[in-house]
């Protein structure tokens, strides 16, 4: 009876184990995974489009997302930079200008190169977002105007310039790649003569805060 009792004992003992164990290990594996996804990059838009097979490596989504970036950033900073050469009345602000003409001047024609050589459809005009920021500079006259373009100008870098980075380290399609390598120098030199104005206030950078009064 004894025998018997025990080797009981040790089978309900052996059943209990097995079945905490596989109760673990599911969610053990779905917290790695859920870790994991959380700690990966921020997609951009996706298109639909999947990753496509091109003589330049793959282009992913995220890639097509980047370079219809690259090209709606200079459909408005490349105006914007024209009026600042115009109105601004310190010098800081004629030269900030000048940087962006001439630095979305060359990023635009090598991103429309980009776009042909790879099939990606890109945007004609500026979003509403970007032309509201047109309408705000245009509306905005003398020091408000300044201050003004410094910091949405400066703010819209910040953003890109973050973007840059993790399409930079993880494309795998060599157009891309030098797509974000010259714009990173860009971005960076515009951000730096902003950042020279003396205009930038840099607590009011984050997205929830107004640029209009």
């Amino acid at each position: 009876m004894a025998t018997r009792y025990t080797i009981g004992s040790g089978v309900v003992i052996t059943a209990l184990a097995l079945t905490l164990i596989a109760l673990l290990i599911p969610v053990d594996r779905f917290g790695s995974t859920a870790s994991a996804a959380a700690a990966g990059p921020a997609a951009g838009d996706d298109d639909g489009g999947g990753t496509v097979s091109t003589a330049y490596g793959p282009l992913t989504a995220a890639d097509r997302d980047f370079v219809r970036k690259v090209r709606l950033a200079g459909l408005w900073e490349l105006p914007a930079g024209r009026q600042a050469q115009q109105r601004g009345s310190r010098p800081a602000i004629r030269t900030a200008g000048e940087h962006l003409v001439e630095g979305h001047t060359e990023l635009d024609r090598q991103v429309i190169q980009v776009g042909q050589a790879l099939g990606v459809d890109l945007p004609n005009q500026p979003s509403a977002q970007q032309q509201e920021w047109l309408g705000q500079l245009t509306r905005a006259k003398g020091d408000e105007y300044e201050r003004l373009f410094v910091q949405l100008l400066r703010r819209a870098h910040g953003k890109v310039f973050a973007l840059l980075a993790g399409i930079r380290a993880q494309t795998r399609n060599s157009m891309v790649r030098a797509l974000a390598t010259s714009a990173n120098a860009t971005v960076l030199d515009h951000i730096t003569v902003l950042e020279d104005s003396g205009l930038v206030d840099f607590d009011t950078l984050s997205d929830n805060v107004r640029t209009t009064k």
